[in-house]
C-alpha cells in the first residue's frame, strides 16, 4: 500500500503549479478586489489542454480519473489562487459527467469538445431558493411542446452564470403529483443559456468575487429535445453520477487552499520578530499551525481514498462526503490559524489569508451542509434510521 503520489500525477502538478506561478498573488488580489472572470487563467489552462483532464480521449480530454483531477485542483488551489482560481475550472472537470456517461454520441461530440477546448463555458443549474437541498422538489417545469420543451422557473447560486454559453440544467418533466416518488419526473438538459428568455442576476457575496454566483430566472426557455440527456424523467438518477467527484474536488480545492494559508503562516513566523525573536518560535504560534498541517494530511488521505474508489468504481458516497467534510474543517482551521498568526496583519488584504479565509467558507457551506454530510454518514455508515 502506498501514500505517494505517483510519478505522472507528481508531474501533473509542477506542470499546473507551473502554469499558477504566471497568475501570482497580485492577479488574484486584483480579481478579489474588482471582479470579473479570470478568462486568461482560463485559456491559459485550455491552451495546455487541462480542462478536459477527466474526460475521454475520444472527444480530446486526457482521460484520465478523478484522482488526477484532484491532484490538479489541489495544485491550482494550493498555488494561492484557492478557490478563484479552482472555482473557474470546477464545472469542466466533473460537470458533464453526465453527458459523458448517458449522452449519445453525438451528443458527446456536439458538447464535450468545445468546453475541453476553453471554446465554451458550462454553468450547473440545479438549486433553487424554495427547495434547497431538498432536490427531488425542484419547482422548474420543462414542458414539452413539438420538438422542444418549454422552460420556466428559477435557480440560485448558480456559478459562471455570467460567462456561461450553456447550462447543464435540471427541471421537472412530470409534475410531483403525478409521479410514484419524488426522484421520478425530474429530466436533464445541456443546452445554449438563452439570453432572451433567462435573465442572469449577480449575488453580491462574501468571496471568491472572480468567479460570479448568480440567480437564474427562466421565462419560457425553449430547449430542443436534442439537448436532454438520456431518458425523459431520469435526471436526478443521471446528476448523481456528478456528485460524488464534485465533493472530491472540493475537498482538494479545500486541502489545497489551507496548505497555502498554512505556507504563508510559517513564512510569516519565521520573519516575524517580536520581543527578539521569531514569532514562530513560541509554541503559542507552532501548535495551531502544526495542528492544522496535521489536519490537512489527515484530509488529504482521505481524499485520495475516495478518489480511488471512485475511478476503480467502487461506491465511494460514503467517503466523498467524509471527505468533503473533513477537508473543509481543516482547511477552514488552517485558514484561521494563519490569519491569527499574522496578528493584526492578517486581517490586511496585501497578505492575502484574510482572502483564504473568506473563500473556504464555500467549503463548509456548498455543495452540501456539514450537516446534512453527518446525517448521511450516520445512515450510510453507522446505520442509524434516516433524520430527514
Amino acid at each position: 500500500m502506498s501514500f505517494e503520489l505517483t510519478r505522472d500525477q507528481l508531474e501533473i502538478r509542477e506542470a499546473i503549479l507551473k502554469i499558477c506561478a504566471r497568475f501570482g498573488d497580485d492577479y488574484w488580489l486584483e480579481k478579489d478586489r474588482n471582479g470579473g472572470f479570470p478568462h486568461d487563467f482560463y485559456a491559459a489552462m485550455a491552451e495546455a489542454g487541462w480542462l478536459g483532464i477527466a474526460m475521454p480521449e475520444a472527444y480530446g480530454g486526457a482521460g484520465l480519473g478523478i484522482t488526477e483531477a484532484a491532484v490538479m485542483m489541489q495544485a491550482v488551489a494550493e498555488s494561492g489562487a484557492a478557490f478563484s482560481g479552482a472555482s473557474a475550472l470546477h464545472m469542466n472537470i466533473f460537470g458533464l459527467n453526465p453527458v459523458v456517461v448517458f449522452g449519445t454520441e453525438a451528443q458527446k461530440r456536439r458538447f464535450l469538445p468545445p468546453l475541453i477546448q476553453g471554446k465554451e463555458k458550462a454553468c450547473f443549474a440545479v438549486t433553487e431558493p424554495n427547495t434547497g437541498l431538498d432536490t427531488t422538489r425542484l419547482k422548474t417545469r420543462a414542458v414539452r411542446t413539438g420538438d422542444h420543451y418549454v422552460v420556466t422557473g428559477q435557480k440560485i447560486w448558480i456559478s459562471t452564470a455570467q460567462v456561461a454559453d450553456r447550462v447543464l440544467l435540471l427541471a421537472r418533466t412530470t409534475p410531483l403529483e403525478s409521479v410514484a416518488k419524488p426522484a421520478h419526473g425530474l429530466s436533464l438538459f445541456y443546452t445554449k443559456l438563452d439570453r432572451d428568455y433567462a435573465e442572469v442576476r449577480e449575488i453580491d457575496k462574501m468571496g471568491r468575487k472572480a468567479v460570479d454566483s448568480n440567480q437564474l430566472f427562466f421565462d419560457g426557455m425553449p430547449v430542443p429535445v436534442e439537448d436532454r440527456i438520456g431518458e425523459e424523467g431520469k435526471g436526478f438518477e443521471y446528476i448523481l453520477h456528478g456528485m460524488n467527484p464534485e465533493r472530491v474536488l472540493l475537498a482538494a480545492e479545500a486541502v489545497g487552499t489551507g496548505r497555502a494559508a498554512l505556507a504563508r503562516a510559517a513564512r510569516y513566523a519565521k520573519e516575524r520578530v517580536v520581543f527578539g525573536r521569531p514569532i514562530g518560535q513560541n509554541q503559542a504560534i507552532q501548535h495551531p499551525l502544526a495542528k492544522a498541517w496535521i489536519g490537512l494530511e489527515a484530509a488529504n488521505l482521505l481524499v485520495l481514498k475516495a478518489a480511488h474508489l471512485y475511478d476503480r468504481g467502487d461506491a465511494c458516497g460514503i467517503e466523498a462526503n467524509a471527505a468533503k467534510y473533513m477537508a473543509a474543517e481543516a482547511g477552514f482551521d488552517a485558514c484561521e490559524a494563519a490569519v491569527l498568526s499574522h496578528g493584526g496583519m492578517g486581517y490586511a488584504k496585501e497578505y492575502h489569508v484574510e482572502r483564504y479565509m473568506r473563500e473556504i467558507m464555500i467549503a463548509r457551506i456548498a455543495p452540501i451542509s456539514r450537516e446534512l454530510i453527518l446525517s448521511h454518514i450516520a445512515e450510510r455508515a453507522l446505520g442509524l434510521p434516516k433524520s430527514y
